[in-house]
């Protein structure tokens, strides 16, 4: 599974994805834009959570503007304008900003948000993106990697969620807390990513 570490581009973020090559990458958001770096995998946030988080209202703009001036760098996909924990507005911001995102020639990742089946989702979609509220993402994760091949966690900041998402067959997940100063927290992350090396030896799950 790689981790891609929110908005968070600097040296510690650095130093781990030359440790770790191919498991570390970076989730650019429209909130907070950088300029992707072309030896390190990105993805791109569409911005709504954290809007949601803010009780503002999502502004598209930023999000096309990043598209129109990255795109070519081709990112692993970009998150199709969504509604937090809300299907019925999902589904309607897909049809309505879904072609227009594909059009950048940008893989697409489909939010899915509380109550969603895998039948809601999307032909077109390449990457299934878990948002949701929080306890109904953990209870329904496996429903998902059982069902679509290529799955991302979103807001994953633990060691013990890292390997939550990995067992569950994810291919990639996000979090924003793991460069914020927390050493123990870096530590659960650096620990993961050397646990989870091919031919390593697995911890016990009752330890997680």
């Amino acid at each position: 599974m790689i981790v891609l570490p929110s908005n968070n581009t600097g040296f510690e973020c650095g130093k781990l994805a030359g440790q770790f090559p191919g498991r570390i990458g970076h989730l650019h958001s429209v909130e907070s834009p950088r300029e992707p770096k072309q030896d390190v995998p990105w993805a791109l946030d569409n911005g709504v959570f954290g809007a949601w988080q803010q009780s503002r209202k999502w502004n598209e703009e930023p999000f096309y503007r990043y598209l129109e001036q990255y795109a070519i760098w081709r990112p692993m996909w970009a998150v199709v304008p969504d509604s937090v924990g809300d299907r019925d507005e999902t589904l309607r911001l897909w049809d309505k900003h879904a072609s227009t995102v594909a059009a950048f020639g940008v893989p697409l990742a489909f939010a899915v948000q509380d109550g969603m089946t895998p039948s809601d989702v999307p032909t077109e979609t390449s990457v299934v993106f878990i948002g949701g509220t929080t306890s109904w993402k953990w209870r329904n994760l496996t429903k998902w990697t059982d069902n679509f091949p290529r799955v991302h966690v979103g807001r994953v900041n633990t060691y013990r969620l890292l390997w939550m998402a990995h067992e569950a067959g994810a291919e990639s997940c996000d979090g924003t807390g793991w460069f914020r100063g927390d050493k123990q927290q870096l530590a659960g992350l650096t620990k993961y990513l050397s646990e989870s090396k091919p031919n390593h030896l697995r911890p016990d799950p009752c330890l997680l």
